[in-house]
């Protein structure tokens, strides 16, 4: 599938970039090969190879959520710059109302 340069140039202007024509040129035969090579990889005999969502067998890997033994509120906030009320003090980040 071949891919123009006005193709690469829309697209260049969708993602905000500036291109030279010599990119221009070199974006659209690349972006040819990688097109060619996915209408290859359409035509694989795939009807018997079944749906997966990771490549190795495995199944849920993550540990058990329990409760355990947290840090000491009061050990922290003293490490803290600033704290008031239990909790930390930081600078704002958001203007307005």
């Amino acid at each position: 599938m071949a891919i123009d340069r006005a193709t690469v140039q829309h697209v260049a202007h969708l993602a905000r970039l500036a291109l030279s024509e010599q990119d221009r040129e070199r974006f659209a035969e690349q972006l040819g090969r990688i097109l060619e090579y996915c209408a290859r990889l359409n035509e694989l005999p795939l009807a018997d190879v079944p749906p997966t969502s990771h490549v190795m067998p495995i199944t849920n890997v993550l540990r058990d959520d329990a409760a355990t033994p947290s840090l000491d509120r009061d050990e922290v906030l003293a490490a803290a710059p600033a704290h008031e009320a239990g909790f930390f003090c930081v600078p704002k980040v958001l203007e307005g109302a």
